[in-house]
Formats: structure tokens, C-alpha cells, sequence
């Protein structure tokens, strides 16, 4: 099944159920031969930092690291809200394998052929 799938994600440790159900479903989306992208924007955008996430593993699943790392080495590619990412003062230095920062133009053109999209 070609063509895209985009995953929002707005949230990190404030919603860790969330952030990690947003990456089973971006792996799901990526295994399934979709390009896919998980968009991380307000508290989401601190997923982009190594070792921020190191600690994340909800009942059930695997933890968000691991969720993380497989996404990317499958092929799934993480924009990173610019101004989000700059407002909460991160650094662009420390940013995860396959991490982007990137503005709203660069999402839009991503989904502008119509790619469904789900948001967490």
C-alpha cells in the first residue's frame, strides 16, 4: 500500500501514553509501506533531544526509545516544529537520529497530495 501517513504528536513526558502510542502507530504506518512522518510540535518537540526519552516505557508497550529507534531504521523520517523547538529552548546539537527541524511549509508540502494523518 504506497503513499504517506503523518503522525502529529503535541506531547512527551506530560502525556507519556500518548507519545508512545504515536510511535506504534508510526511504526504500524511504516511497516505497511507507507513514507511516513511523525511531526512533533509544542511539548513533543523535547522527543527530539538524546536521552530525553530514555526513560519513557508504558505498560504494554515497548519503551519509547526502542519505539523510536525502529521508526527511524525502518525508513520513518521526524520533523521538528521550528518555533515550538526554538520557544522551549532545545538544542539543535543534541537531536535524536533522524530528527529535522523544520518550519510549517515543509509539513504542508509533505502532506499536500492529500496524506491522511492522525494526531496525538
Amino acid at each position: 500500500m504506497p503513499g504517506k501517513f503523518v503522525v502529529s504528536l503535541t506531547c512527551a513526558k506530560n502525556d507519556t501514553d500518548k507519545a508512545t502510542v504515536a510511535f506504534v502507530v508510526a511504526n504500524a504506518a511504516v511497516a505497511s509501506d507507507k513514507k511516513t512522518l511523525v511531526f512533533l510540535s509544542i511539548e513533543g518537540t523535547r522527543l527530539s533531544q538524546k536521552g530525553y526519552a530514555d526513560d519513557i516505557h508504558e505498560e504494554g508497550f515497548a519503551p519509547l526509545k526502542d519505539l523510536m529507534k525502529s521508526f527511524v531504521e525502518a525508513g520513518g523520517e521526524i520533523y521538528v516544529c521550528s518555533p515550538c523547538f526554538k520557544k522551549r529552548k532545545l538544542d539543535e546539537n543534541n537531536l535524536v537520529p533522524g530528527a529535522v527541524i523544520v518550519g510549517g511549509a515543509k509539513l504542508v508540502e509533505f502532506m499536500g497530495e492529500g496524506a491522511p494523518s492522525v494526531s496525538y
